[in-house]
């Protein structure tokens, strides 16, 4: 079967870096750290000024990490074709040598 990852949208959450086919991954993610490291010094800051005002923050945090698992989980198709093509190269190679050893 060709399962497709349903989108953020679908799922009700707000996607934070461009949509479309053609997305730079390692840039987003990259990104989506940043920003993630942001909201962590700034939930901090607040925890400490102001601490009945941390709910925002811990939002903001979660859905930072629900696009950046999105992004990962997309992902993994290729990685598994990689994987794949990684694993019958290696069989060839083996099965090259056992040949050479017969002869």
């Amino acid at each position: 079967s060709h399962d497709i990852l349903p989108s953020l949208e679908e799922q009700g959450v707000r996607q934070l870096y461009p949509k479309g086919l053609n997305i730079d991954f390692k840039k987003e993610l990259k990104a989506l750290n940043r920003e993630l490291l942001l909201q962590v010094l700034e939930l901090a800051d607040v925890l400490v000024e102001r601490p009945s005002q941390y709910a925002r923050r811990v939002e903001d945090i979660g859905l930072i990490f629900k696009n950046m698992y999105h992004l990962l989980n997309s992902l993994r198709p290729h990685q598994a074709r990689a994987t794949l093509i990684h694993i019958l190269q290696l069989q060839i190679q083996r099965r090259k040598l056992a040949i050479e050893d017969i002869r």
